[in-house]
C-alpha cells in the first residue's frame, strides 16, 4: 500500500486528475466583459494582506462605467472574500488559487462559478490579481506539463533530423539533407580527388547538422536535461567524436545509440534505443507500464480491462495497478431496476443520461449518481490499496488503451477469472 493511501491523503497521479479537469472546465468559461477575477497567492503572503488586496479592489471597482460589469466583479470579489476566510495566517503549502465570476450559461444568461484550487503541483512563485473575460489559467498550465526536456539529433551521410523530447511528447523540428556523394566515383576523378571531396561533403554536413542543434539547443541548454545522437556506426561516431557540436551541448549528450532509420520516425527509434538513459523519464515508465499490461493479457493470467471486469477486479482487492488513459473524459452512472439489480453504464461527460435497460431482468432502471469514471474507479483503488497509473496515449500501446479497453485495465496480484 502506497504512503499517500495509508495517510489517507490523495495520491500525486489522483491530485493532478483532479487539477486538470478543473482546468478543462475553466478554459470553457468565459465572461461577457472583463468580469473574470482570478488571484494567484503563493504561500508567504499572509491571507490578511490578501483581504486588504480584494477589498480595495472591489472599492475601486465602484468605477467601473458598466453597471453590468461593475456588479459582476464586486460579486466575484465578495465571493473570494468568503473563501479567504476558511484559511489562516497563510495558505496551504504551495499556496492556492481562487477563480471567481459570473460566466455566460447560454440564452444571454450567466451563473457565478468560484474555485479554489489549494497546493498546486509546483509552489506559486508571486501574488497576482487578473481580471480579464477568461480566466488566468495558463500559470498552472505550465506546472501540469510534463518535466524532461531532451535534445534529439539522429543522423547518416544522408540526412539528419533534430527534435525535443519533452516529458512524454517526441517533437520533431528540423531537417536536413546532404550532398554526400555516393562510394563509387565518376569516371575521370582521381580516387585521391574523389576521397577528399567525399570528406569535405561529409565535413561540410556535419557543420550543417551541428549548426541547427546549436541553433535550437543552445538556448535552452540550461533547461536541457540532457541530449541524445542516434544513428548508424561510424556515423554518429564520426560527428560527436569531430567536436561539430556547440561545447556546451557536447558536455550534455547523455550518449549515442544505434538507430536504423534518419528521419522522423528515427527520433522515436533513438527514444526507444534509450531507453535505459531514460529510464526516469514519463514515456519510458508508461511503455513499460503497458507492455507489462499485454505481457499478462497474453498469458491469460494477470490481466483484466473495460471499465466493468476491472471495477469488479479492484473491489475484490486484487488489481496491483490500475491503468487509466489521459484521455478517459467519461462518466459512470449506476443504475437500478424495479427488482433490486444494480448496473453501470460508462458514457461521454458531455452526452446526456442514457435509458437503461435491467440485462437480468428486461425492466426499466431508474438512474441513480453520475460520476467521473476515474474519480469513482481512484476511490475504490485507494481504499484497496491498488496504484493508479495515468498512461499518455502519445505512442501505439497508450492509444490502444483507450481505443481497444475504453481507457481502463489492471495488472492483477493474483488470477481471479473475472
Amino acid at each position: 500500500m502506497s504512503s499517500d493511501a495509508e495517510e489517507g491523503q490523495p495520491s500525486e497521479d489522483r491530485r493532478k486528475y483532479e487539477f486538470r479537469k478543473v482546468l478543462d472546465e475553466l478554459d470553457d468559461f468565459e465572461g461577457s466583459g472583463t468580469q473574470l477575477v482570478t488571484i494567484y497567492i503563493p504561500d508567504d503572503k499572509q491571507i490578511s494582506d490578501v483581504v486588504a488586496h480584494v477589498t480595495q479592489e472591489h472599492s475601486e471597482a465602484s468605477n467601473i462605467k458598466s453597471k453590468q460589469t461593475r456588479t459582476a466583479v464586486q460579486d466575484a470579489l465578495t465571493s473570494i472574500k468568503d473563501r479567504l476566510r476558511y484559511y489562516d495566517t497563510y495558505p496551504p503549502e504551495n499556496g492556492i488559487v481562487i477563480f471567481s465570476g459570473a460566466v455566460d450559461s447560454g440564452g444571454g444568461q450567466t451563473e457565478m462559478v468560484t474555485k479554489v484550487l489549494e497546493s498546486p503541483p509546483e509552489p506559486i512563485q508571486s501574488f497576482r490579481y487578473h481580471c480579464d473575460s477568461d480566466f488566468l489559467t495558463q500559470p498552472l498550465e505550465d506546472m501540469m506539463t510534463d518535466k524532461g526536456l531532451f535534445g534529439l539529433i539522429v543522423l547518416d551521410r544522408r540526412e539528419a533530423n533534430v527534435g525535443w523530447l519533452k516529458g512524454k511528447r517526441v517533437e520533431p523540428v528540423k531537417s536536413a539533407s546532404s550532398l554526400v556523394p555516393g562510394k563509387q566515383r565518376k569516371g575521370g576523378q582521381s580516387a585521391q580527388r574523389f576521397a577528399r571531396l567525399r570528406l569535405e561533403a561529409i565535413d561540410n554536413f556535419y557543420q550543417e547538422v551541428a549548426g541547427m542543434a546549436n541553433d535550437l539547443m543552445v538556448d535552452k541548454r540550461h533547461d536541457l536535461e540532457g541530449i541524445l545522437v542516434g544513428g548508424p556506426s561510424p556515423t554518429k561516431d564520426e560527428f560527436l567524436d569531430g567536436d561539430y557540436l556547440h561545447h556546451e551541448l557536447q558536455d550534455l549528450v547523455l550518449g549515442k545509440f544505434d538507430v536504423a532509420y534518419t528521419d522522423e520516425s528515427g527520433l522515436y527509434d533513438l527514444v526507444d534505443a534509450a531507453s535505459d538513459v531514460l529510464a526516469d523519464q514519463e514515456v519510458v515508465k508508461d511503455k513499460r507500464q503497458m507492455e507489462e499490461f499485454f505481457e499478462n493479457l497474453h498469458t491469460g493470467e494477470k490481466a483484466t480491462y473495460g471499465f466493468e471486469e476491472t471495477r469488479r477486479n479492484l473491489v475484490m482487492g486484487s488489481v496491483e495497478r490500475l491503468l487509466l488513459s489521459e484521455d478517459l473524459h467519461h462518466d459512470v452512472i449506476t443504475f437500478t431496476c424495479p427488482n433490486g439489480h444494480e448496473e453501470r453504464e460508462v458514457v461521454e461527460r458531455r452526452h446526456s443520461t442514457p435509458d437503461h435497460e435491467c440485462t437480468e431482468c428486461g425492466e426499466p432502471a431508474e438512474p441513480g449518481e453520475r460520476e467521473d469514471v476515474v474519480e469513482h474507479l481512484i476511490d475504490i483503488a485507494e481504499q484497496r490499496g491498488t496504484e493508479t497509473k495515468f498512461i499518455s496515449t502519445d505512442f501505439e500501446k497508450g492509444d490502444q488503451l483507450m481505443d481497444a479497453f475504453g481507457g481502463v485495465a489492471g495488472i492483477l496480484r493474483y488470477s481471479t477469472g473475472v
